[in-house]
């Protein structure tokens, strides 16, 4: 069996992508080469040749990608802070660039003795248990409203205990509830949030349209009626000091920071932007 480059294999599935209108072809490809071969990515050019049937691994799974299959669910996870979780058909797949917003939260409470987090709309609860693998002492709450998102995220939850990490807690119910999470009013080191955003009739990438959950993209009133319940339900759970991130819209940087400016007991409210310079997500303290 003749053995082949897998350069020249990474090279033409890269192409396949390209043509496939995929941006991160070339990130893509590699991924999938590393998925396959099952090592990192970076040890990549240490392996100059495969076997064939290896070559056929990566064309196949390339040929999904390029009919815009997401590429979380090829490699059968996403991965955010310094884990990864399991995602498939029925939740939303995290993206790269919400780890800025957890870096922001995790910085805030760096100094903080065993915090209070809570991750609000927390899908496949990635952000709750990047929050909980990053401090073990933390006391981390997860909600969200979907059935079959909490089931993910019970199911991420469960692996990441058998890794060791602190069991977190997580809860089915909604931010426009004003009951929910009242025993925690005022005690919150901070408050996370992913929250459905885009605004109805978006045109969105294929990734998104045909396999993330609307429910979990699309948001009525411009794409902030659910931020605005964010809002509200971070503002009363915050204590002094502490602190609420919340991603949205790249369409929103002029309309979400006054939503919380508009609350006198909240401070610093500041505009992140993503790793493409765009608009992201806004940040705020409690007086």
């Amino acid at each position: 069996m003749r053995r082949l480059a897998l350069r020249l294999a990474i090279l033409e599935a890269t192409r396949t992508l390209e043509q496939a209108g995929v941006e991160s072809a070339r990130t893509d490809a590699e991924l999938i080469a590393a998925h396959v071969l099952d090592v990192e990515r970076g040890r990549l050019p240490l392996i100059p040749l495969v076997d064939p049937p290896v070559v056929e691994a990566i064309r196949d799974l390339v040929a999904r990608r390029a009919r815009r299959v997401p590429l979380q669910y090829l490699l059968g996870h996403a991965a955010m802070g310094g884990i990864t979780v399991e995602v498939g058909a029925g939740v939303f797949v995290p993206r790269p660039e919400t780890e800025l917003l957890l870096d922001w939260g995790l910085r805030l409470i760096a100094e903080r003795r065993y915090p209070v987090v809570v991750d609000l709309c927390t899908g496949s609860g990635a952000l709750a248990l990047a929050a909980a693998h990053a401090r073990p002492d933390a006391v981390v709450y997860a909600l969200d409203n979907d059935p079959d998102a909490l089931g993910w995220a019970r199911h991420n939850a469960d692996a990441r205990v058998r890794e060791g990490d602190t069991p977190i807690r997580l809860y089915s119910g909604d931010v426009a509830d004003p009951s929910v999470f009242a025993e925690l009013d005022g005690l919150v080191d901070l408050v996370l949030c992913n929250p459905p955003y885009v605004p109805e009739g978006t045109a969105v990438p294929p990734e998104v349209a045909e396999f993330d959950p609307p429910a979990a993209v699309f948001a009525a009133g411009g794409g902030l009626d659910v931020i605005r319940d964010v809002v509200a339900m971070a503002t009363r759970l915050l204590r002094p000091g502490g602190g609420m991130a919340i991603e949205h819209d790249d369409t929103h940087a002029r309309t979400v920071p006054p939503l919380l400016l508009a609350r006198s007991v909240l401070t610093d409210v500041t505009e992140h932007t993503d790793l493409a310079g765009r608009p992201r997500f806004v940040t705020a303290r409690r007086v």
